[in-house]
């Protein structure tokens, strides 16, 4: 078996590899695609396990290791920068330091989304990318209304659009007005297809169906947080799930002294945001969630109340998944279920793979 430890830039990447069987070593310099692919084709027919850290640009390298079956483990930048000491770093000693990692088994691997959501979670990507530049192009429309005194309550509309297309603007303030215009109805053009795909993928996926029995909780939402979580099995505790999408407050505690910050961001952005979308919708539908809401909101800020009900949704689903359980039957049996609950709705999730549970929410948060 051959291990390779690989430092994995854009253009180019280091590797220092080790054959157990002969304990030949060696490193390399391969530019990329071209000679990285010429090398890692040369090994097919051996065993082959490569180290590479958690980074970017490398969507074209994870399938080419899946086409000629060599093994490719992604680890935490993190932590393998924590277990090397030594203030000198170059790309030899990084890939060196990976290889170490490999041969000791100390590799802080961490798991990989399967590569067949690929092409779902660009679809949820690329529709994330195109409503947030939508709300950029209305933002500036509701800007020039304001500008010129239309002053409405309430977000953008059709009425809204109306009263925008009839100011009297001249020269280049309306030539302003009619490109944004534009550029808003080609990007709702665009939009529109996209909101079918993710809804067909949606119903076609049993987790993402269950969770959209959950108020505010549509296509978009569950689908997202179904692929981003994976197998729920990987947590053994909903707590665990508002740290990994990055939900709790960093912390910077010693002694007596404890000193909580932000939230620490450390997760799927794009869950997080859509988790703090769907949370103004959620906490209408549950009495409590509501008592928090607004008492945060008075507090402190609202901002900070839509990220706190947005860690209790995010937990709730992770629950909803492991006991295989919809809103209603959720809210009947409380928010943790009881171990015999929890064996009846593993059991009951695999015998629901094929069917999509009703009761779909009635505003989903997209």
């Amino acid at each position: 078996m051959m291990i390779i430890g690989c430092d994995f830039h854009p253009r180019f990447e280091q590797i220092s590899f080790l054959l157990e069987e002969t304990g030949e070593c060696g490193r390399r310099r391969l530019m990329h695609p071209a000679e990285a692919e010429q090398f890692y084709r040369s090994l097919v027919g051996v065993r082959v396990r490569v180290g590479i850290e958690a980074t970017g640009s490398y969507g074209w390298f994870r399938r080419l290791m899946g086409e000629l079956g060599h093994e490719l483990v992604v680890g935490d930048a993190s932590r393998i920068c924590a277990s090397n000491p030594r203030r000198q770093k170059t790309d030899k000693r990084d890939a060196e330091h990976i290889l170490r990692l490999l041969v000791e088994d100390r590799f802080p691997a961490i798991w990989q989304p399967p590569a067949e959501n690929e092409q779902l979670r660009q679809l949820l990507l690329h529709r994330s990318r195109l409503v947030r530049l939508r709300t950029r192009v209305t933002n500036q429309l509701d800007g020039m209304a304001k500008n010129e005194g239309l002053i409405v309550a309430g977000g953008w509309s059709r009425k809204r659009r109306q009263a925008v297309e009839v100011l009297p603007l001249s020269g280049w303030y309306g030539e302003r007005r009619k490109d944004l215009l534009a550029l808003l109805d080609r990007v709702e053009e665009r939009i529109a297809p996209l909101d079918k795909a993710v809804s067909r993928a949606a119903a076609s996926n049993a987790e993402a169906c269950l969770l959209m029995t959950h108020p505010g909780v549509g296509p978009v939402v569950s689908l997202a947080y179904v692929l981003t979580i994976g197998n729920w099995q990987r947590f053994p505790r909903g707590k665990q799930i508002g740290s990994y999408l990055g939900l709790i407050p960093s912390e910077d505690s010693s002694g007596d002294k404890r000193r909580l910050g932000h939230i620490s961001k450390q997760g799927n952005t794009l869950v997080r945001w859509l988790l703090v979308e769907a949370a103004g919708t959620a906490q209408r539908y549950d009495a409590s969630w509501h008592r928090q809401y607004v008492r945060l909101s008075m507090d402190k800020h609202h901002g900070v109340a839509k990220v706190a009900i947005a860690h209790k949704l995010a937990v709730r689903l992770y629950w909803m998944l492991r006991s295989g359980q919809d809103y209603r039957q959720m809210m009947e049996r409380g928010s943790h279920p009881s171990d015999e609950d929890l064996s009846l709705g593993v059991r009951g999730s695999h015998a629901r793979q094929s069917e999509c549970p009703g009761g779909r929410s009635k505003r989903p948060i997209e």
